[in-house]
C-alpha cells in the first residue's frame, strides 16, 4: 500500500458519535479546551490552541502507535491505543513496552483507513486523548479534533515535530511534566550514540534511505527526518536529495516522496543505500537485486545496500536506541 493521503469520514459515522456523545452527557467544547476534567489541570499550547489537561490523567487514549513507548517511559497509565496500521485487526504491543502495556491493561482501539472509532474512544472513557505524530495518524487527529475534544481534552503532537527528541520533548516537559524522566532518557540515548559513533566504521557517504510499499512503489525518505537523521548522529551522512532535488512530500507535511520506476538510476546514484519496508518487512537487497532498476545502482553493484527493519522508517526512543544496535552490528 502506499503512505495514505486524507481520508474522509462518513456522515452516518458522525452522526453514530454524536448521538452517543449526547447519550453519554458530554457536550463539545467551543474551542481547544476539550473535554472537562474534575482533577487540577494545567494549560498545554498546541497547534489547537490552549488545552487544559489534567495534571495526573488516570486514563490515557493514545490514537497513535508510534506515541505509545513515550507514555509507557514517562509512567503514564495508558488505557488504550490504536494498532500499529490501520484495518490491521487486533494489533500488538511493541516489544519494547508490552510489559508496562499489560500491567496498565492496555486495550487497543479499532482504527480504520476511514478515520477513528468514535463510539469505541467514548466507551474508553478517556480523560486525556493524545494523537497526531506523523502521517496518517496526524492527519485523521487533525480531521476529527473537535469530535475528540468532545469526548475528552484532546493534545495532537503537530507534524512540525518531526523527530523523537522533539516528540519526547513536548510530551514530557508541556503535556505530561516530567522534566526529569525526560533528562534521564535524552542521556541514556546520547551515551549510546557516543558508543556506536566510536565503534563503527561509516559507510561510503553520502546515504540515501528507501521505504518500498507492498505493490513495490518506492518512497525516498526526507534527509532530516526520522532514520536519516537519527544516523547522522552517528557519522553516517544522509544525501540532500529532498533539499537539492525539488521533489514534493507525498502529502503535505509528509516525511518521504516517491520515485517513479524511471527516476530511480538518476536519483539514487549515492555509494551507500538503506532499504526498509512500509508499515511491513516489504521486501529485500536480495529481492530487489533481482530487478534491473536497483541491480544497476552504484550501492548495489558495491555491496554497500543494506536491509533495515520496517520500523525505523519513523523511530520512536525505542526504535532509535534500537537501530543503534543494528547499526553497530553492521558497521562496528
Amino acid at each position: 500500500m502506499k503512505p495514505p493521503l486524507r481520508p474522509s469520514r462518513s456522515a452516518p459515522a458522525a452522526l453514530a458519535v454524536a448521538t452517543a456523545l449526547a447519550l453519554a452527557g458530554c457536550s463539545s467544547s467551543d474551542g481547544a479546551d476539550g473535554g472537562g476534567s474534575d482533577s487540577a489541570t494545567r494549560t498545554v499550547t498546541t497547534g489547537q490552541g490552549d488545552v487544559r489537561v489534567p495534571e495526573d490523567p488516570r486514563r490515557v487514549v493514545v490514537l497513535n502507535h508510534a506515541l505509545a513507548g513515550y507514555l509507557y517511559h514517562l509512567d503514564v497509565p495508558v488505557a488504550a491505543i490504536t494498532p500499529e496500521a490501520a484495518d490491521q485487526g487486533e494489533g500488538a504491543f511493541s516489544d519494547a513496552w508490552a510489559a508496562e502495556a499489560e500491567e496498565d491493561g492496555t486495550t487497543f482501539l479499532p482504527w480504520s483507513i476511514d478515520g477513528y472509532d468514535m463510539e469505541a474512544i467514548l466507551e474508553a472513557d478517556p480523560d486525556l486523548i493524545v494523537g497526531g505524530g506523523l502521517g496518517l495518524p496526524l492527519v485523521q487527529a487533525e480531521e476529527a479534533y473537535e469530535e475528540l475534544s468532545g469526548i475528552a481534552p484532546t493534545v495532537l503532537v503537530g507534524g512540525e515535530l518531526d523527530t523523537w527528541q522533539q516528540q519526547l520533548s513536548f510530551l514530557a516537559e508541556d503535556v505530561f511534566d516530567k522534566p526529569e524522566r525526560h533528562r534521564e532518557m535524552v542521556a541514556h540515548h546520547d551515551e549510546r550514540v557516543a558508543e556506536v559513533r566510536d565503534t563503527i566504521t561509516p559507510p561510503p557517504g553520502p546515504a540515501a534511505y528507501l521505504s518500498i510499499t507492498a505493490d513495490n512503489t518506492p518512497y525516498v525518505l526526507i534527509e532530516d527526518q526520522g532514520v536519516p537523521a537519527v544516523l547522522e548522529e552517528v557519522g553516517i551522512e544522509a544525501a540532500p536529495l529532498f533539499a537539492e532535488g525539488g521533489f514534493e512530500p507525498y502529502t503535505s507535511g509528509g516525511d518521504m516522496f516517491e520515485l517513479s520506476t524511471e527516476q530511480i538510476a538518476g536519483t539514487l546514484t549515492q555509494p551507500t543505500l538503506f532499504i526498509a519496508g512500509f508499515n511491513a518487512d516489504t521486501t529485500d537487497v536480495a529481492t530487489l537485486s533481482e530487478q534491473p532498476a536497483y541491480a544497476s545502482l552504484p550501492s548495489f553493484e558495491s555491496g554497500n545496500a543494506h536491509d533495515l527493519p520496517y520500523w525505523v522508517v519513523r523511530p520512536d526512543y525505542d526504535d532509535a536506541l534500537a537501530l543503534l544496535d543494528i547499526i553497530e552490528e553492521l558497521f562496528g
